[in-house]
């Protein structure tokens, strides 16, 4: 997202790879819901096919500061029991995209180099994630999407927004009975008249259309459903997203814990980006709105070690207060 740019060109025509089916599978539509084939022992669905990506990346749809406080409040911390994970597991315990604050986020080039390592082996994805940049979410999914042998996905907390997508290139997803799926249409911000805003919402409506396809592929719903769940935008439990069609199975709950100081520093990192968030809905741009909260912050710059810049990282309270405080204030 750009501050305060004039709304963004029209996107090319949307052009969407057919629906390839998963490695080893036959090439034969199943009916909704229904597997497509058994490979390796585990049922697998024909993979939908690949999702837009945006020409320009001057705009970036994020998650909602919303989005950001549900996922500190229901998901932040929950790890993997195993302290030990294989080679060929990719884990997604951040935000979808890169972060500016801490130089972190789950890109789709960081992605892509894991699974050039993993060659071509089965894959575990294990996500908890409240989603970021949607775009890069899409990229993310096109290039699982594209591996060569199973892709298994364990949803560990939550897959909301961008991280709900990159869900759907899983050929077997499994979701903890406590963990949520959520599901909603691109999220941007956006400065201008009448005019402006009708470009936006038409610059965004293929994305949307796109995503609603791959999730109705997917779960076997009608793409009418998933309009109206991304539009409400809905949270679905373990169950509902299994009994919907959006997982497979349940994870079992002695795979996963609440890792303290990864919880502290999720939401630690969840509430600069909220701030950032609101500071933006009042009116600054980015660039104000990271001016403002490096000041509060007491730092020079976003991605320096927490532990050589006060303020930047940690247990700070002071900031943490200051921050909750503009938050509260900025909610009034």
């Amino acid at each position: 997202m750009t501050d305060r740019a004039p709304a963004p060109a029209k996107p090319e025509a949307v052009k969407t790879i057919g629906t390839r089916p998963a490695p080893g599978a036959k090439p034969t539509q199943p009916a909704p819901g229904k597997p497509a084939a058994v490979i390796g022992g585990i049922q697998s669905r024909t993979r939908p096919g690949a999702l837009p990506i945006p020409a320009s990346r001057d705009v970036s749809a994020f998650a909602p500061a919303s989005v950001l406080d549900r996922w500190n409040a229901d998901a932040a911390g929950i790890r993997p029991v195993a302290l030990e994970l294989g080679d060929n597991v990719i884990t997604m315990f951040d935000i979808i995209g890169e972060d500016w604050w801490t130089g972190g986020g789950v890109t789709a080039k960081k992605v892509a180099a894991q699974l050039r390592a993993i060659g071509d082996r089965p894959v575990e994805v294990q996500i908890n994630s409240p989603g970021g940049d949607m775009f890069e979410g899409l990229a993310i999914y096109n290039v699982l999407r594209e591996h060569p042998q199973d892709v298994t996905v364990k949803v560990m907390g939550m897959a909301a927004s961008a991280a709900s997508i990159i869900a759907m290139a899983g050929d077997t997803v499994q979701i903890g009975a406590a963990s949520f799926l959520m599901i909603h249409n691109c999220w941007v911000y956006a400065a201008g008249n009448r005019n402006d805003m009708l470009e936006v919402a038409e610059y965004l409506a293929p994305f949307d259309q796109a995503m609603a396809d791959v999730y109705a592929q997917r779960s076997g719903q009608k793409v009418a459903d998933c309009i109206k769940w991304m539009d409400a935008e809905t949270y679905m439990s373990g169950s509902v997203a299994i009994d919907r069609g959006f997982a497979d199975a349940l994870l079992p709950a002695d795979q996963t814990k609440v890792d303290e100081k990864a919880k502290a520093s999720d939401r630690d990192g969840n509430d600069v980006r909220a701030t950032e968030m609101a500071l933006i809905s009042s009116g600054l741009t980015r660039t104000q709105a990271r001016a403002r909260i490096k000041n509060i912050k007491g730092t020079s710059g976003a991605a320096q070690d927490p532990a050589d810049t006060p303020g930047a990282g940690g247990n700070d309270d002071e900031w943490m207060a200051a921050a909750q405080s503009l938050l509260n204030d900025l909610r009034t």
